[in-house]
């Protein structure tokens, strides 16, 4: 657990070190880099979802005053070691892997699909000269579900693969035939989750040059893995590690999408090579429908078996899952969803098949959550059937199948794809559940619900558990560094989306040395600062980074007291850090700055350094976490229906939240509260739509609705602290949590609103035309 040194510094609402620029409008993305001799890129896209492409006619788009180059397949595969992109991920789940190709050339995909490349003088120019493109192709069928596309004749995805199962696999365990033999209960339902984005405020984009004299690409990229991307480039191009440089500067939001390398982040960096000039691209709206990754569909199939009281004995089933056109980012996903059904509840056994399709539309790979929250749907959906069936309470039924503090760590029988244990490491389930429930009044609420309905309200309230495991490795890097200036500088193979990733590391490092957040430095995001790095990914960078920074500021403050001790011929045991001072406890004007500490560490020549120390004040660690730790909570919503339109209103949100010690609470509500928000865009809003052709339905925020200020309601969020033993701060994620219980808490509310017409919501999101069909329904059934 973290030392005396930092608790000053954990737990406090410290303001963010980012906002000030930030808010001034003197941030730097992708956008804001301007370069001498800057061209600019715009892409041609495939119109069809499948088709056979048999050429493209580039003639008129070349001639186009202001185009420098037309770039197809053809032009560009001499710069490349092989055919597709190499983004395989490891996975025994996967029969055979689906690499893209940088500009599709034989075979069309998807509606989106890169196939041509322009390079202008200007933007306006490069989108003018892709309209002079003119693809010949052969349609070809296309699927677009994926549960339809595993059946025996169906259509091919793409022609150059055995068959449409790109992956399968079983998670099982315990005796599930016995536990259905034996059961007292039993339910089944099929449960439709469909399709959505990241949508972060800044799309996608690009900036890539190559300096010929130093042989060096670099490539300011808007993306959560920097350290990813130059590897994809280095292996890509054929180049070595000290000729590719890649920046994230500031990122306008991740959620996942920005994670996965696209081909458009290639193709830009080898046309900057192959043209000797740096060259822009941004992505537009249109193309953050159509060509940037997207969630899921998924279509489960399960069944739960039950003792005479309402406790679970077992799950089986089936997952379909819609993997997209290609394997950009492994299989993740749908194995999320399928380990994280399990969530806060003892399930003796389980076994749930896992089949992934391939489709003809844009790859699938993770936003926010990245799979928990569908898992965390299924099963929070069957103990509200589960409470319905058998008549107890829906706090009750949950209650009964918690897993208790006593029981942690809790070790579950799945294996997790570092191939260690799910194990859960602490936290306090049923308390968590009971403080939300007296948080929100759910003991009080019928009586809520009741003077509504006299009103001719229909208003509900749902409850929601949910674990998400965090800090996932193997490792993240930093490195202190304390110059004569007495700046200190922070460098980590972090990135920062906009969480408050520098906030949160100068924080820490602040606690160690006895600073203020503004003397520190924090360099992320930069693969010349940091030579190893994972980046941003599953709730990573508190545990990872922050760990690693805290360990290698403990080294440096070590270090400071030992050299001072010898300067000042006192023990190291006397001195004490405060305000970039080493100083003598009780005689604070007999005291070393750290620039000065920092100069005699820099040596002089001919001497000594003071006490025989390694050379430097800086440390340098790679954090290793053990296994994952697991945050977890709970969520209590009251919902209101009108069944007249079927529209939803959430007039009260309440959310426990326990994520280990906390760093900056601050900083961690807003983690909480803008994943709630977008857990309420996934119930409620957010459905990217295709024909059955395969042609998106969605290509503006007029067709794909997000919540807005309007339909959100004040998030009410309260902590709880369950520290883990896996690090030295104690601490775990808490980036994506909030988006894990939000759909199945606002639909148990939802539910429970129309109860009175026995409505039973199954598929997401609930739009209020699917609503008001289901009402509608709902009272036909009620009059027959």
């Amino acid at each position: 657990m973290a030392s005396d040194s930092s608790s000053g510094w954990m737990g406090r609402r410290v303001p963010r070190v980012e906002d000030d620029k930030l808010l001034r409008g003197a941030g730097k993305f992708v956008d804001d880099i301007h370069l001498p001799g800057l061209l600019h890129a715009a892409f041609a896209r495939s119109p069809a979802a499948h088709a056979l492409l048999r050429g493209i006619d580039v003639a008129k788009a070349r001639s186009l005053p202001g185009v420098r180059a037309v770039l197809t397949y053809a032009e560009l595969r001499p710069l490349f070691t092989s055919d597709r992109i190499p983004l395989a991920l490891p996975s025994a789940m996967l029969r055979f892997d689906v690499d893209p190709f940088c500009l599709a050339h034989h075979e069309l995909s998807y509606v989106g699909e890169p196939i041509a490349l322009v390079v202008a003088e200007s933007r306006r120019v490069a989108e003018d000269a892709v309209r002079l493109i003119e693809p010949d192709f052969e349609p070809l069928p296309a699927v677009t579900d994926p549960r339809a596309g595993l059946q025996p004749g169906a259509p091919k995805a793409r022609i150059d693969c055995p068959d449409n199962l790109v992956a399968q696999t079983v998670v099982t365990y315990g005796d599930v035939e016995g536990a259905f033999a034996a059961a007292a209960h039993r339910i089944a339902e099929r449960f439709r989750i469909h399709k959505g984005g990241g949508h972060s405020i800044e799309p996608r984009g690009v900036v890539a040059r190559f300096d010929s004299a130093e042989e060096l690409l670099t490539l300011w990229d808007s993306t959560q893995m920097p350290h990813r991307a130059k590897a994809v480039l280095v292996a890509s191009l054929g180049l070595a590690e000290h000729q590719v440089r890649v920046i994230a500067p500031d990122v306008g939001g991740g959620f996942g999408p920005k994670a996965v390398f696209h081909p458009e982040e290639l193709a830009v960096s080898a046309a900057a090579v192959l043209l000797g000039s740096p060259i822009k691209w941004i992505e537009d709206r249109f193309e953050s429908f159509t060509a940037t990754v997207q969630e899921r569909i998924q279509e489960w199939e399960v069944e739960a078996a039950l003792s005479r009281e309402g406790k679970l004995l077992a799950i089986r089933g089936q997952l379909y899952h819609d993997h997209g056109a290609c394997t950009p980012y492994g299989v993740a996903l749908p194995y999320n969803s399928a380990t994280n059904l399990i969530g806060p509840y003892v399930l003796p056994a389980y076994q749930l098949e896992i089949m992934l399709c391939l489709t003809n539309m844009v790859p699938a790979a993770p936003t926010r959550g990245a799979g928990r929250p569908q898992g965390t749907f299924v099963m929070e959906r069957l103990l509200d059937r589960v409470a319905s069936r058998l008549g107890i309470a829906r706090d009750e039924v949950r209650r009964r199948n918690l897993i208790s503090a006593a029981q942690m760590p809790y070790a579950t029988p799945i294996v997790t794809r570092d191939g260690k244990a799910m194990t859960y490491d602490s936290g306090d389930y049923p308390e968590c559940q009971r403080r939300v429930l007296a948080a929100a009044g759910w003991a009080d609420f019928p009586e809520r619900q009741a003077a509504a309905r006299r009103e001719g309200r229909w208003l509900g309230i749902g409850l929601a558990n949910y674990v998400e495991g965090t800090g996932r490795g193997p490792f993240e890097s930093a490195s202190v560094r304390v110059g004569p200036s007495g700046k200190i500088v922070v460098t980590t193979g972090a990135t920062a989306q906009g969480q408050g990733t520098k906030t949160m590391l100068a924080q820490l490092v602040a606690g160690v040395l006895g600073v203020g957040t503004d003397k520190i430095l924090v360099i992320d995001g930069d693969t010349a600062a940091s030579p190893l790095g994972l980046g941003a990914y599953a709730s990573r960078q508190a545990v990872t980074a922050g760990n690693a920074v805290y360990l290698a500021a403990s080294i440096v403050a070590e270090k400071a007291r030992r050299t001072v001790s010898a300067m000042l011929e006192v023990a190291p045991e006397d001195l004490d850090l405060a305000d970039g001072f080493v100083r003598v406890k009780g005689v604070p004007e007999l005291k070393r700055s750290f620039g000065e500490i920092a100069k005699a560490l820099n040596g002089t020549p001919g001497f000594a350094l003071p006490g025989n120390m390694p050379p430097g004040l800086a440390a340098a660690t790679d954090f290793e976490p053990s296994a994952i730790s697991y945050t977890n909570g709970a969520h209590v919503v009251e919902a209101e229906v009108d069944i007249e339109t079927g529209a939803v209103r959430l007039n009260r949100y309440v959310v426990i939240h326990d994520c280990g010690r906390m760093i900056n609470p601050m900083m961690v509500e807003g983690q909480v509260h803008g994943a709630v928000v977008h857990g309420i865009g996934s119930t409620l809003f957010e459905w990217m739509r295709y024909d059955d052709s395969g042609q998106p339905l969605c290509g503006t925020y007029a067709d794909y609705l997000m919540p807005t200020a309007d339909v959100v309601p004040r998030i009410e969020i309260h902590h709880m602290e369950s520290p883990t033993p896996l690090n030295p701060l104690g601490i775990k994620g808490a980036a994506e949590s909030g988006t894990i219980g939000a759909s199945s808490a606002i639909v148990s509310a939802i539910e429970d609103a129309l109860r009175p017409l026995d409505a039973k919501l199954t598929d997401l999101p609930i739009t209020p035309a699917r609503l008001f069909a289901l009402i509608r329904a709902a009272e036909q059934r009620g009059r027959r």
